[in-house]
């Protein structure tokens, strides 16, 4: 009866707060662009829910994920430049269709769990985190924490150089090499590429949409609504089912919520830390601590960030020059 009248409270709050489709899986969505931006937003992934939509070839969260985010990516040049020192170039232009890891073109995927002879689907992707270090350390500002809650990358700011990800306890962030602005300033030697994840459907949240995996999920285990109200919906759900929450102090506190009937330490254990493959240990902390020697990148962040605006001024100007010459032409 507790987890009835528990899932009973929530639909009456979708039904008061909000309406239409987002009634179904979201708590008092702003349906303008300029509310969206004020209200702080929180999303909650309720694990006893998700079935990892085992009747399709693709999780109907992932397809959907990639289907809005489809022609995000640039065309990549012919001849990507070879980064110096390192000589590492990450190209997934070929390899867009890959759904079971997180890549460039894939901002989410579902992690399947054997625990107990039960199965958990996990679907992971950024977990927007309140103080996320990844906006603290980029030396371009390309990082940065919107109102609502969502963590996004700039891809016009962003050099590829992979900081976000260093400093990430999940290492969510993937590179595309081949495109973006370092290729106009010093390609091979500065830069190599654009850091791309999950922006949490930012420009659908200005239009007051959902999330495309929140809209497009069968079994509504996904939900998005302001941050006290998914607070208290994740621990009434966790109570109900005397389950646990990931996420509410991980990393220092993150805007997503996951809510499970078996232990994060369990489900953990069935994660092989992989490329773009995270995994999910409980109470990880915050990377940037001043006494971790990435936090001390931060320092070079003022010289680079010069760089970096003497890049994006010289972008523009040509944008200028280009449109200018234009004109002179017609």
């Amino acid at each position: 009866m507790k987890k009835n009248n528990s899932f009973d409270l929530t639909r009456r709050s979708f039904l008061k707060l909000s309406g239409g489709a987002a009634a179904l899986a979201g708590l008092s969505l702003p349906k303008r662009a300029d509310a969206a931006t004020d209200q702080q937003l929180s999303t909650l992934i309720d694990l006893s829910l998700c079935d990892g939509c085992e009747n399709l070839k693709v999780p109907a969260c992932v397809t959907a994920c990639k289907t809005i985010n489809k022609g995000k990516i640039p065309p990549v040049v012919e001849n990507i430049p070879e980064p110096w020192p390192r000589k590492t170039i990450e190209d997934w232009s070929k390899k867009k269709e890959v759904f079971n890891r997180l890549t460039p073109y894939n901002f989410i995927y579902v992690h399947k769990a054997q625990i107990d002879g039960k199965t958990i689907f996990v679907p992971r992707r950024c977990m927007h985190c309140d103080n996320p270090a990844c906006a603290t350390i980029c030396p371009f500002s390309a990082n940065h924490k919107e109102k609502n809650g969502a963590v996004v990358i700039e891809q016009t700011q962003c050099f590829g150089g992979a900081k976000c990800k260093d400093v990430c306890p999940w290492e969510i962030p993937q590179r595309q090499s081949g495109v973006g602005i370092y290729l106009h300033v010093l390609p091979g030697f500065m830069g190599n590429g654009v850091m791309y994840k999950c922006d949490l459907c930012n420009e659908r949240l200005k239009e007051g949409k959902l999330p495309g995996c929140i809209e497009a999920c069968p079994r509504k285990a996904m939900l998005i609504g302001p941050r006290r109200e998914i607070e208290k919906i994740a621990q009434q759900r966790a109570s109900a089912m005397n389950g646990f929450i990931y996420g509410k102090t991980e990393n220092g506190g993150t805007s997503t919520l996951y809510v499970s009937p078996v232990s994060f330490e369990q489900i953990n254990k069935t994660m092989q830390k992989k490329p773009g493959q995270p995994d999910m240990k409980p109470d990880v902390v915050r990377r940037m601590a001043a006494t971790d020697p990435l936090g001390q990148a931060v320092l070079a962040a003022p010289a680079l960030g010069v760089i970096a605006a003497g890049a994006l001024n010289w972008l523009a100007r040509r944008k200028d020059q280009v449109k200018k010459e234009g004109e002179d032409n017609g």
